[in-house]
Order: C-alpha cells, then structure tokens, then sequence
C-alpha cells in the first residue's frame, strides 16, 4: 500500500497547491504547468494532465498552446492525478471566482456522505443515491453519465462505475480495492455531451508501426507514460511540432491512441466536482489527503 499512499498523499498536495493558484486573471497554461512541477518536485509523475473544465465544461479541458486567462465568475473544477510505479492518486475540487456558494457546496458535501457509506457489501447504487439525494436538496442535478470508477496499477478507470444517480446497479464494494468517488452537480439538465477534442491521449492498443517517425514517439509515450493518459504539450517539450503532429494523426489512424474529447453540460449549465481516492474498509479510507 506504501505507493498508493505516497501517490494518494502527492496528488492531494498538488491540487491544495494548485488551487491558490486559480485567481482572476491569472494564466491558465502557467497554472496547470506549476501544478504539474510540483508532482515531479515532489517525486511523483502525473497520473493524467491537469484539467481546468471552466463553467459548462466539465471534463478534459487542458491547455494547449492557447493563452488563454481565468475570469470573474469562472467555476473551476480542478482535477489532479500523481502515480508511484502505476499506483494513482486521482482528486478534484472546485475554485468559485463567483458566487456559486450552494452549486460547490452540493458536490462537496455528496462527496463527503459518499464516502461514509464506501464500505465493503455496499452497493454501487447506493453510493449513487446517496449521491443523488445530496445534489438535489441543494435544487441542483447530478451529472448522470459521468461516474466515479476503480484504479488499478496504470489504469486510472478500472473495472467498474460508481454511479452519481441511483441506477439500481447491485454490484458490491470489494474490501482493499481502489476507488475513485466524484460527483458532478449542476443547475443544467445533469448530462455531459462530446465538444471538440482535448489534446488529452491515451495508448488503448499496443502494437507495431512501420514509420520510424511514428514509432520514435510511440516509445516514448509507452516509456513515459505507459497507458495512462498525456498530453500533446507534453509531447511538444520533447519534439518538433510536425513530428507530433504526424505521429499522433497516424496512432490515432491505427487505433493505437484514443484522444478523449471535451465534455461539456448539454444545456450549458454550470457544474462543480469534486472527488477523492479511497481504500475500500469498514471505515473507508481517504488516500488522496495532505496531511
């Protein structure tokens, strides 16, 4: 367990770290990669690129070259992974720089009665009710298609779902396994849609490539990042952009990579989320602590 607490502890530093940093008019790139330094500063390696989805964006919003700042009244969901040799610490919280008081405290407190109940024999839809029942006293909405997940060793979702609704599902909590918990509330109609792509990759499929080009990045990103997400600026740090423009449009031709899209609320609605990492036990577990 020692890995999964020092990545659990890495990825909680770096996200309370990461979360001053989020301030009106402050520079979005600059913040993510200070986020991102501090991983390895403190002898971790990202477990995913450090997402910053603002207002009805939801998900997979990282930056890329754009200079781009935040603004008054932006929700921020932070979310902030570190590894140790595969083993994850996966977090998120959410910065108001508005005054969305209820919509924040709605995921949180979710959170917070999620993980009371996150005990071995629990059912899945249990968790989700609870979920549920939370956001919608607040007069907000879960996200429906949007989920917590399990981790395991290089896979940050992992086996199963852990709903934000009650979908009935009567699969069981397994004492010692890894999960992740994060519910989503909005004041939209609780579902996320597929935007534009997010520079955000994943290796799904590991296979031999005939361009050396190609196969050049490809194993770095398997040495480097093996089969957890990264992303293109990562790449770009290291290669010519044509080089990673080339390479990443031929992995993708060959199934090799899967560019996850931006996920955005489908009525524009805003949402707020927050998550922890746990260890399944009678009294649950929270790994992704700072302290």
């Amino acid at each position: 367990m020692d890995n999964w607490e020092k990545a659990g502890k890495i990825a909680a530093q770096a996200l309370e770290y990461g979360a001053k940093l989020i301030k009106v008019n402050a520079n979005i790139k600059e913040v993510v990669e200070k986020i991102e330094d501090k991983i390895y500063e403190l002898n971790s390696r990202p477990a995913f690129p450090v997402q910053v989805s603002i207002n009805d964006m939801a998900a997979h919003f990282t930056p890329n070259d754009e200079v781009i700042f935040f603004k008054e009244n932006d929700v921020v969901k932070l979310d902030v992974g570190a590894h140790v040799e595969g083993c994850i610490g996966d977090n998120a919280i959410t910065v108001d720089l508005g005054n969305n008081e209820d919509l924040v405290k709605a995921s949180k407190l979710a959170l917070q009665e999620a993980i009371k109940i996150s005990k071995p024999g629990t059912k899945l839809y249990e968790i989700g009710n609870i979920i549920e029942k939370t956001i919608t006293e607040f007069e907000f909405k879960p996200i429906r298609n949007l989920s917590g997940h399990g981790i395991d060793i290089y896979e940050e979702h992992s086996g199963f779902t852990i709903p934000n609704y009650n979908n009935n599902d009567q699969t069981e909590l397994e004492e010692n396994k890894i999960i992740a918990i994060e519910p989503f509330a909005t004041d939209g109609i609780g579902l996320v849609q597929d935007g534009k792509l997010s520079n955000i990759y994943k290796i799904v499929n590991i296979k031999q490539v005939r361009n050396d080009l190609t196969k050049e990045i490809l194993k770095f990103i398997l040495q480097e990042y093996n089969t957890l997400p990264f992303a293109k600026r990562w790449l770009l740090k290291k290669f010519p952009g044509f080089k990673v423009n080339f390479a990443l449009r031929m992995l993708e031709k060959d199934n090799i990579l899967h560019h996850y899209p931006q996920l955005s609320e489908k009525s524009h609605g805003l949402v707020s989320q927050h998550e922890h990492t746990l260890l399944v036990k009678d009294q649950p577990k929270i790994l992704t602590k700072a302290d």
